[in-house]
């Protein structure tokens, strides 16, 4: 059967009730104060850090990367109010039966649009798989692998970890070290021209500022009697290449500890997929050299890539948000380059080199450990531009089912950070009225993924009785990425539609 928006609305706020019950918080959206529906920008973008569609598709032929316009007139409806999103506890409904969740499928699995199709329903109280087809083989997941990324980051780091930028003395007298810390969102900009995903910042979103540590170091290199230094600046955080084998210079930038604002070459840009520094360290190396020399510190030359010296004292620093709000950040907006600096920070967690492939491994292994089911997974990067990762459906159902677990409050910003349908994120423009799964709009939160062929959608969504499922839908497809993405929605509509018993 097919709800209304009163209806869809009501249920939200029941089903989102169960969420809220599972994971005892109450957060209003998946970012606050900057994951909110807006206008799409022009059509054909993709990239980290989009306003309506960034599912880490690379930019080229039949791969945007970004949910077709005509999908709905969703960007242009307002953003839901707390209630509809997350309410107050509620019951958990009936459980479906399997053989429900297949007869209200029906033929929605069997749409020539979605190609070859692997896709897994489970009940997220149980965890217990109610129907799937292939769940058990691997797919390319395109950001979907943001979850696992996710995941195991809040696994093994604590949820009040900061990603320091920090300046330290060097080894010769008058010389400083920039040291980079592995946040990619340090801004050059002023607190009040900072956008993510198109809206303002709030406190517990904003990034940390480059200007702020140079004013620090000015007053702290003053008050010891020095008004002239030479710059050195450090990356030896990370190891292994710097630049993703899907690199294009849009879609993620050169993956380096020190960058600002991800290595924009302008950073009040609101594309989608916009224009990379070659080298986003020396670039911030730079201008942080131009905010000491602005605050009356002479800078002798230009900065210099060095060491910093172990143990070497501290002059100033500067820490971004929360791990929590960076992944619910990189979730919403689906940003490739925050999704390889998250993964980095994992690996360094678990003692494993800060590469591509240390990540990759210790990721793997933080899953293994929440006995998430690993058989099948390969991966080659956190972000999912790499068309080699392979991730079976059983795999990211059992991630959110983790997330979902009272027995993991650790991971309950995966859920929080997921897009609301219809209303949010990278699923702004999906689920509208000409999709055929209007009904869901507010009722589904899932992790979007779109490569040139590949179209995944991995989440949850509250059926007709209220029961939270997840379900993850993974397609290879010749199909245009409209038609494809719209027959994925269909499908989860149907879920939310039924009882399923």
């Amino acid at each position: 059967m097919n709800v209304g928006a009163g209806t869809g609305r009501t249920r939200a706020r029941a089903a989102d009730g169960v969420v809220a019950a599972l994971l005892a918080v109450a957060v209003a959206v998946a970012v606050p104060s900057s994951a909110t529906a807006r206008p799409s920008p022009e059509p054909g973008r993709s990239g980290q850090q989009g306003r309506a569609g960034t599912d880490g598709g690379p930019r080229g032929a039949g791969a945007t990367g970004k949910p077709d316009a005509r999908a709905s007139g969703a960007a242009h409806r307002p953003a839901p109010a707390a209630a509809p999103v997350l309410g107050a506890p509620a019951d958990t409904g009936v459980a479906p039966t399997g053989p429900g969740v297949q007869n209200a499928l029906g033929a929605t699995v069997q749409d020539h649009a979605l190609g070859a199709l692997n896709f897994a329903v489970a009940d997220a109280v149980t965890g217990r798989l109610l129907y799937g087809s292939g769940e058990t083989t691997p797919a390319v997941p395109a950001s979907t692998t943001k979850l696992a990324t996710a995941v195991a980051a809040l696994a093994v780091i604590p949820p009040t970890t900061r990603l320091a930028t920090t300046v330290v003395r060097g080894t010769e007298p008058g010389t400083v070290v920039l040291v980079g810390g592995g946040d990619p969102t340090l801004t050059v900009l002023p607190a009040d021209q900072v956008r993510i995903g198109g809206l303002p910042a709030d406190p517990d979103t904003a990034p940390a500022s480059l200007a702020d540590l140079a004013a620090r170091t000015a007053d702290a290199l003053k008050a010891s009697g020095t008004t002239a230094v030479r710059l050195g600046y450090d990356v030896s955080l990370y190891t292994g290449p710097l630049l993703h084998k899907e690199h294009d210079a849009v879609n993620i930038a050169a993956v380096t500890p020190l960058m600002v604002d991800e290595g924009r070459i302008d950073p009040r840009s609101p594309d989608e997929a916009p224009a990379r520094a070659f080298d986003p360290a020396g670039q911030a190396a730079t201008a942080f050299a131009d905010a000491l020399r602005a605050r009356g510190i002479a800078v002798d030359g230009d900065p210099v890539q060095t060491t910093a010296p172990a143990g070497a004292p501290t002059v100033a620093e500067v820490r971004s948000p929360t791990l929590p709000r960076l992944i619910e950040r990189m979730l919403t907006t689906s940003d490739n380059t925050l999704a390889e600096a998250v993964a980095r920070q994992a690996a360094l967690a678990a003692h494993r080199p800060a590469s591509f492939a240390g990540a990759a491994d210790a990721t793997v292994q933080a899953l293994a450990a929440l006995d998430v089911p690993t058989a099948g997974v390969v991966l080659n990067d956190g972000s999912g531009l790499s068309r080699a990762n392979l991730i079976p459906p059983i795999t990211l159902t059992a991630l959110l089912a983790r997330a979902a677990s009272p027995a993991h409050p650790e991971l309950r910003p995966v859920l929080t950070g997921l897009p609301v349908a219809g209303f949010t994120g990278t699923l702004v423009n999906r689920f509208g009225a000409r999709s055929g799964a209007s009904e869901a709009a507010g009722v589904v939160r899932a992790k979007t993924g779109t490569l040139a062929g590949v179209n995944t959608l991995a989440g949850t969504v509250v059926d007709a009785d209220g029961r939270v499922l997840t379900f993850a839908l993974m397609t290879k497809t010749a199909a245009g990425a409209y038609d494809a993405r719209s027959a994925v929605d269909r499908i989860v509509a149907r879920i939310a539609s039924c009882g399923c018993h």
